[in-house]
């Protein structure tokens, strides 16, 4: 079963939503999925969920399904070209994949038909395929190199890069946390690369940095499978692995090993630290405080706004949103919520003792400045915690102007220099 991303919490153009389609099974699979994705863009989605194979019937309803098809579409519209479709066929099903373009945006629509002509899974993807790398001004590669490491030594195993400065060491070292959803080691969010920014931007500035591949990507059926799979083992395990990977380095000094966390890993930053006391400080971006389910809601009016004021449609579904927020994250188990419960990550922050760095774009409308300013409230007796924020940046921490929309996230562009600059300073201040 496949997740909407929770801090979409985290990134619309890559979701990956379960979506249902109603066509007749005589019809190819390429010709159904065709009438699907008119379906789906004409909103006629109980035609598409009667198509459903009962397993995907059991995952989502209805109405579940309704939110999520309307809220990409209140995010993207309509695309302005699609490519023909291209098939896999395997022992009892084929699939079909459909590229989408948009003017900033690329997406796969994908299904999954079974061998009675009934859907099992579909859902739209970045596609695999992604623009190279254009290296940032700020970095430099001559200054660094990087090499291929393993995360863990059990059945969780994860692949990673560490970025390492040329020189002599022992040098202070960064893990990076992902945010929701499966992420690569780079963070990649369409042509724009996170952690591979960071990374390189801290690596040329005299620090190591660790970045792997998340769990969640890896591993997708194993952790779907888990009744009692958790955020913990989500996110916090994995960092705890990797920070003490890096505390094996001879090239690491290990008395200062930080641990920086975005979105949902900022997050989760307090939990890491708290599970690793002898961490040299954590370094939160973009971390949010409130509980999930009113991001959901805060976020999904956000993207309907963004085209005028609400169509009594979207009044509705935001209503019965706010009624069940966990509806647009069918595949969350009632663990996972659990372990959320009355988690306070301020709280658990100012428990620490380790130095505390938390940077906040202004722009951002996934994690808000509200979150920022109670992570202020939070710490406010900790002098060893520091703020900052950035008028022009948005989730990722570039630059723009006006409202952050999703379609922003497609346009390209770096880590904001002067990010990749404070937090340097921060680990380490200059002498």
């Amino acid at each position: 079963m496949l997740h909407m991303l929770q801090n979409t919490p985290r990134l619309l153009p890559a979701l990956l939503v379960l979506l249902a389609v109603g066509i007749a099974a005589a019809q190819s699979p390429e010709e159904r999925t065709r009438q699907a994705l008119d379906l789906i863009l004409s909103r006629k989605y109980d035609q598409f969920y009667a198509q459903f194979s009962p397993e995907m019937k059991k995952a989502i309803s209805l109405q579940e399904y309704s939110a999520q098809a309307d809220q990409i579409q209140a995010a993207l519209g309509r695309p302005q070209t699609q490519d023909p479709p291209q098939s896999i066929h395997g022992a009892g099903f084929t699939t079909v994949y459909i590229k989408l373009h948009w003017p900033k945006t690329t997406l796969n629509f994908i299904v999954s038909w079974n061998a009675a002509g009934l859907i099992q899974g579909t859902w739209f993807r970045v596609p695999e395929t992604e623009a190279p790398y254009e290296t940032p001004a700020y970095s430099k590669p001559a200054s660094f190199s990087s090499r291929d490491v393993t995360v863990g030594d059990d059945d969780w195993k994860l692949p990673g890069t560490l970025t390492v400065p040329k020189g002599k060491g022992p040098f202070p070292a960064l893990v990076l946390v992902h945010g929701s959803g499966p992420h690569d080691r780079d963070e990649t969010v369409g042509s724009i690369r996170v952690f591979r920014d960071i990374a390189e931007g801290l690596a040329t500035r005299g620090i190591a940095v660790l970045r792997y591949e998340k769990r969640t990507k890896v591993f997708p059926q194993k952790c779907a499978a888990d009744p009692n799979f958790t955020m913990n083992q989500e996110t916090v395990e994995d960092a705890l692995r990797a920070a003490a990977l890096l505390r094996k380095q001879p090239s690491i000094d290990p008395r200062r090993v930080f641990v920086l966390g975005h979105s949902q890993g900022g997050y989760m930053a307090p939990r890491i630290l708290k599970a690793d006391p002898d961490l040299a400080g954590i370094i939160i971006l973009a971390g949010s405080v409130r509980p999930l389910e009113v991001l959901i809601v805060e976020q999904t009016e956000y993207l309907f706004r963004l085209k005028g004021d609400l169509t009594p449609s979207q009044q509705a579904q935001l209503e019965a949103l706010k009624r069940d927020p966990w509806q647009v994250a069918p595949g969350i188990t009632a663990a996972y919520k659990a372990d959320l419960k009355d988690y306070n990550p301020p709280a658990v922050a100012a428990a620490t003792q380790a130095p505390i760095l938390i940077l906040q774009g202004e722009r951002d409308y996934q994690v808000t400045m509200t979150d920022f300013n109670l992570w202020k409230t939070g710490l406010a007796n900790r002098k060893n915690a520091a703020f900052h924020s950035y008028p022009k940046l948005n989730h990722l921490f570039l630059a723009g102007e006006g409202k952050s929309t999703p379609d922003e996230y497609q346009a390209g562009g770096h880590v904001a220099v002067e990010v990749i600059d404070d937090m340097a300073r921060w680990i380490n201040p200059p002498r």
